[in-house]
């Protein structure tokens, strides 16, 4: 029996040295666009790349920073490092230097470079998600609804593994409203809305939101909303989680989610 232990034991630690053994680098400022784009899309359409060094392909998670549409820079969020992802962090441009059409279609062109060169990077190519916050979120929801955005790239859509936005709106944006002299608190849903484009034929959706009192305007609202019609439509693999006590910052506690649902989605696919 002690030898048995003995044997549990020093192969709990021949994992955990493996684990350990396992690299992590970070290649930035990679440019996904091309030279025929303005000099302003090549300085701020590049993304950066965390990824393994050795060892299986692992999960890519595409993120998407938050900022209103109007500012922020890329980002790849510290708890998700090391934790057996590839993860990429977007940059795009901002309105009102461009229109919220062109900043929906630089997500999906970063989206595409990734899915077309995950290889390259120990990525999954079957386990793409992507994920971002606040107006990161909403560009998730809107390149994977419509797939009009990453057809013009070349890409399915529906070949993601899954969309898990933090805080998004669904309605549209109150920057693509602000484009139409709509005040951001009049709500509305046009081409410019998740909302205008659900399907039930869409990849997983796990809607993630601060608390419903706490939340931004009417955040949560809008989530709930989405996830209400894509049960109507039979949409069926969805979720929504709600922090309570959390607001509209609610990234962590919801990085540790997000890994979680991610792990949950692959191991449904298997």
């Amino acid at each position: 029996m002690r030898h048995i232990i003995l044997f549990f034991i020093w192969l709990g630690i021949g994992q955990i040295s493996y684990a350990q053994d396992v690299r992590y680098e970070t290649i930035e400022d990679i440019s996904y666009v091309d030279e025929t784009a303005s000099a302003y899309a090549k300085e701020q359409c590049k993304l950066d790349i965390h990824y393994p060094t050795s060892g299986e392909s692992k999960p890519v998670v595409v993120w998407l920073h938050g900022g209103g549409l109007t500012g922020g820079e890329k980002e790849i969020p510290d708890f998700l490092k090391e934790k057996g992802l590839v993860v990429v962090g977007v940059g795009y441009r901002f309105s009102p230097n461009v229109k919220v059409e062109d900043i929906i279609q630089d997500a999906a062109k970063a989206t595409s470079f990734v899915m077309k060169n995950a290889r390259k990077y120990r990525g999954n190519v079957d386990n793409v998600f992507i994920s971002g916050h606040s107006a990161g979120g909403y560009l998730a929801l809107m390149i994977t609804l419509n797939k009009t955005y990453l057809e013009a790239e070349g890409v399915d859509a529906d070949k993601l593994a899954g969309i898990i936005p933090f805080s998004a709106q669904t309605i549209t944006h109150f920057t693509a409203r602000k484009e139409q002299k709509i005040d951001e608190k009049q709500p509305t849903i046009d081409e410019f809305a998740p909302l205008f484009w659900i399907r039930k034929d869409a990849p997983p959706i796990v809607l993630l939101t601060g608390d419903r009192e706490l939340e931004l305007l009417g955040r949560y609202e809008e989530n709930a909303y989405l996830k209400r019609m894509l049960s109507v439509i039979g949409h069926e693999n969805h979720k929504l989680v709600e922090f309570q006590g959390y607001d509209h910052g609610m990234v962590y506690p919801g990085l540790p989610v997000l890994v979680k649902e991610i792990n949950r989605l692959v191991k449904e696919k298997e």
